[in-house]
């Protein structure tokens, strides 16, 4: 095919790949007759891989991602699905990176069509295809059409809500870097005590979403910070510092940390704490058990590669718990923080202010935004849970 040319369906569902020397996230957006998203579920991609008539499936970096749609299927009022693509590396164009999709029969796998879009430059996202409804029948169009603020700016441009990082307007809807910036160094799992700086303001309530842009950031609870800096997802090592001190002088208290994985279906993956130091191939390393609380600094220590994180995590929860049975309202000075596990420098921190008689509290939760940015969120919120097995499905109704 060629831009702009069209083909009607001979399949009633039907699957594009989009492929290229390097991996691609692909996705699709359910459009209606204006040209926008009823709502953001509208949008399918790896964060949210079904939709009504729609589907995402991941290439797992072996094979191209697809988009699978079911034309029997899409709701009333929908006109036009896109496939978009954008290259998964940071910053990276489609310049020298051909990419060509394949329109293929979903059930039968028979090819149906494919187009490679020409002369490409300095775009970072494409739309790449369209399956679109005209007279009663489903037809196919090659577009090729390209954007300079990556996939984000796609999803904006059809009415997908996009939190932007802080920065002066632009003709082109601004929007962070795709993900993905290979890994810094790792660190010693050993954190030094807050600086002396005192904490940048925490944002006020209803305030607009604070990214590390003004330095180091101090969360309330149920507060949200981007972590992006300087227009661009923090991609590196960061390190999240958990620190607790006993309520009674003498006593010891014996609590642990611990992060637990979740999927894009609030699905667990997996758990790290001090019985399994180290989970996602590596990307998230626990320090080790704390059995006492005491001295300064940072009891336990959770070393996590954001660079290294597999697509398939979307968000991370952070928890503390109580083994022994100890209530929360023994313990003092509970807080989390998180650094750059490079150069220790603190980037947010989260003071719980407020304790409950129970047994487990989740302090905060990292979450991977479809743009590819990470935000932390502020929690605070006490289950009765003795072991992180038991936070499990707290915590994935908090995500």
């Amino acid at each position: 095919m060629t831009p702009g040319s069209n083909i009607p369906l001979s399949a009633a569902r039907v699957t594009v790949d989009v492929a290229a020397p390097v991996r691609l996230d692909v996705s699709g957006l359910l459009l209606t007759a204006d040209g926008k998203v009823r709502s953001d579920d509208d949008f399918i991609f790896y964060n949210q891989p079904t939709g009504p008539g729609v589907t995402y499936r991941s290439g797992g970096g072996t094979a191209p991602d697809a988009i699978t749609v079911d034309t029997t299927a899409v709701p009333p009022g929908i006109e036009k699905i896109v496939v978009t693509a954008s290259p998964d590396a940071a910053g990276q164009t489609f310049q020298g990176i051909e990419p060509t999709a394949t329109l293929r029969d979903a059930d039968g796998g028979a090819v149906l069509a494919t187009f490679t879009p020409p002369r490409l430059g300095t775009e970072t996202a494409l739309v790449v295809v369209e399956i679109y409804l005209r007279g009663g029948q489903w037809k196919a169009r090659a577009v090729g059409q390209g954007y300079a603020d990556g996939l984000a700016g796609i999803a904006t441009d059809f009415g997908v809500t996009v939190e932007e990082p802080a920065a002066p307007p632009a003709p082109a809807v601004q929007a962070p870097a795709p993900p993905t910036a290979p890994p810094q160094p790792a660190a010693p799992v050993t954190a030094p005590p807050a600086p002396a700086a005192p904490p940048a303001a925490a944002p006020a309530p209803g305030a607009g979403k604070v990214n590390l842009d003004k330095g180091r950031v101090s969360l309330q609870k149920n507060q949200t910070v981007s972590l992006v800096k300087g227009g661009r997802p923090l991609l590196s090592q960061v390190k999240m510092g958990l620190g607790w001190e006993p309520a009674f002088r003498g006593a010891d208290i014996d609590l642990d940390a611990s992060v637990i994985a979740y999927g894009p279906q609030r699905n667990h993956l997996d758990s790290c704490y001090f019985g399994k130091l180290t989970i996602l191939n590596g990307a998230v390393k626990h320090s080790g058990d704390n059995l006492t609380g005491e001295g300064a600094g940072d009891d336990e220590v959770i070393v996590v590669d954001l660079g290294r994180i597999p697509q398939e995590v979307t968000g991370l929860v952070f928890t503390v718990n109580s083994f022994s049975g100890q209530k929360f309202t023994e313990v003092a000075k509970a807080y989390c923080r998180l650094m750059d596990a490079a150069t220790g420098e603190e980037l947010v921190r989260f003071d719980l202010t407020h304790a409950e008689a129970q047994t487990g509290v989740m302090m905060a939760k990292l979450v991977r935004q479809f743009s590819g940015e990470w935000e932390m969120t502020a929690m605070g919120d006490f289950v009765k849970a003795r072991t992180v097995r038991n936070m499990v499905k707290p915590a994935a109704q908090a995500l």
